[in-house]
């Protein structure tokens, strides 16, 4: 038997990508990189080439199910549906309470379903080696991104180099956690070379996650431990409604992950980026001799520089003039913003929200 499962957390809604970013489809189920394949689209096909399908699980909120089913082809019974955001702490507690069930030996791998990886042979080696420690060691273990720029949109992970642990490369015990620092901290962290940043993916033994829910957040595992022989049945739907309305709304970083003394870092370059906002994709994309990146339209470009262009595929665009400016135009919705001022768009969109209530959304 195959103990290996994954846990793709599919449920966010990916606002700083809005106006493309939309409530009913959020960027995990977009082509942003304009590849062919949705974001959803490359993390499953990243794990269905080393894992048998029957052990994918995708998290998601209930409005995307379909949606989940229709780009993956997944079995419907592998899509498990929240009935509304919790942030991942719960997220995780449902998907791993249902591969226990299944199987009290698993050992499962957890990743956002919208995050980019390039070097994905290397990805696949990195995730086997993982799974091959936490599975008979007691370890929360996560994988750290060695980092090229003092990133500030972006947490860390301070790794201790003074305990290594014997027979892996770059697997070591983790001293803090940081979440998102400013500048000038950002770069003494980069100076230090003890610093990762948290990739956001995890990796554990089913026994080490629920020891650790059972530890750290007991009331959320009580909650899901009282009603886990409904997991599976007709049952589980009206259970998982009763039972999220219990939990409160906290990260598995916050709730486990900072508090916990066994986690461990994984140190690694694989081509990451969480693509959490325009630049980030600017970041990944093919660049015109100017430095703009046209990701999609059919764009009559006149003295720009170093921008990001994204237009309706049925509209001609003329612009002239622009530096350092995202311009995303989807139907019924244009932004214009200043590159340097993209982390203020979910406050734009907070207005927009207040403005034409949820409408644009």
């Amino acid at each position: 038997m195959d103990n290996r499962y994954v846990i793709i957390m599919a449920g966010g809604v990916g606002s700083r990508f809005w106006p493309l970013s939309r409530r009913e489809k959020p960027k995990q189920f977009l082509d942003i990189l304009g590849t062919g394949e949705t974001l959803i689209q490359q993390t499953y096909r990243r794990f269905k080439t080393n894992y048998i399908e029957k052990n994918i699980y995708v998290v998601t909120s209930a409005e995307h199910k379909d949606i989940v089913i229709e780009q993956l082809g997944i079995d419907p019974e592998n899509v498990l549906a929240e009935p509304f955001r919790r942030n991942t702490a719960p997220c995780l507690a449902y998907g791993t309470f249902r591969i226990l069930k299944e199987n009290p030996d698993a050992v499962i791998a957890v990743t956002p379903a919208d995050h980019l990886i390039i070097k994905e042979d290397k990805f696949c080696k990195v995730m086997q080696e993982s799974m091959d420690f936490v599975k008979d060691n007691d370890a929360l273990l996560t994988l750290g991104i060695k980092p090229d720029r003092p990133e500030t949109g972006y947490g860390y992970i301070q790794a201790d180099r003074k305990k290594p642990v014997r027979g892996y490369d770059n697997l070591l015990k983790v001293k803090t956690f940081t979440e998102k620092p400013d500048l000038d901290l950002a770069r003494i962290f980069i100076q230090s070379g003890d610093f990762y940043w948290n990739s956001g993916i995890f990796i554990w033994n089913i026994k080490s996650i629920l020891s650790a829910f059972q530890k750290y957040l007991p009331d959320m595992y009580s909650a899901f431990d009282e009603g886990k022989k409904l997991l599976g049945t007709k049952q589980e739907k009206s259970f998982i409604g009763r039972t999220y309305t219990e939990c409160k709304s906290i990260s598995i970083d916050y709730g486990i992950m900072e508090k916990a003394d066994n986690v461990f870092v994984m140190c690694t370059d694989i081509g990451w980026s969480d693509l959490g906002t325009w630049s980030s994709l600017y970041d990944h994309s093919a660049l015109d001799k100017r430095g703009n990146s046209i990701v999609s339209g059919n764009i009559f470009s006149y003295d720009n520089k170093g921008n990001i262009f994204n237009i309706s595929p049925d509209k001609v665009a003329v612009i002239q003039g622009l530096k350092d400016y995202i311009v995303v135009d989807s139907e019924d919705v244009l932004l214009i913003v200043k590159k340097e001022e993209e982390q203020n768009i979910k406050n734009y969109l907070d207005d927009v929200k207040k403005e034409t209530k949820e409408k644009y959304l």
